[in-house]
This record gives structure tokens, sequence and C-alpha cells, in this order.
């Protein structure tokens, strides 16, 4: 086996649920600038968007969490979308207008040098 493969800081931290403010103690070795007070010992806070504590299927609840907005940014990629797709089709139909214009002139041309 490796020697020194698993790291050596573990230490306690706490994980907080940004739903609905639950707290887990735990040992880890995450990174955090963040520290909160339990129990009147201050702790390292690692903030969480989902656990188990608010996710659907361990609550059985049923209920959307759009917590970065990503819903509406993709509704408005798919709006922008469908005004490029129809400022595209606009420009063609006028380029296609303008080309059967000239060449309706080359024919009147060509005919009336006939």
């Amino acid at each position: 086996m490796k020697k020194d493969l698993h790291p050596k800081n573990y230490r306690p931290v706490v994980f907080q649920d940004l739903n609905n403010n639950t707290t887990y103690l735990t040992r880890s070795t995450v990174a955090t600038d963040e520290t909160i007070k339990l129990d009147g010992v201050e702790y390292p806070l690692v903030k969480v968007h989902i656990t188990g504590s608010s996710h659907p299927f361990f609550t059985g609840e049923e209920r959307v969490l759009d917590i970065e907005g990503r819903v509406d940014k993709f509704k408005a990629r798919a709006e922008a979308a469908e005004k490029a797709k129809q400022a595209r089709m606009a420009a063609a139909k006028k380029a296609g207008e303008r080309a059967d214009k000239k060449a309706e002139k080359a024919d009147e041309k060509k005919s009336d040098a006939k």
C-alpha cells in the first residue's frame, strides 16, 4: 500500500445547508475562510446548496430548486435564440426578394435588348 496517501489535516468542520440552514458538524479537510460558532466553539464553515435535509429524494417533497437562476438563464437564452432565428429568416427573405428583383431587371434588359 502507498504511504502518506491520505491527508493528515482532518479537523471538525460545519457544513450548512443554504435552503433550510441545517448544520452538520463532521470531520473534513476542506479549506474555507468562513467560521461559525456552534455550542460555544468556533468551527470552519462550508455553505452548501443542498444536503440530505433539503434534497427532494430524502424529504419526499417535490419542488424546483433554482438557486443560481439556471432556469431563467436557459429561458433567456432560448428566447434570444428564437429572436435571432426570426431575424435571420427575415434577412434571408429580404435577400431572396432582392435577388428576384435583380433577376427580373436582368431579364427585362435582355428582352429589351432583343
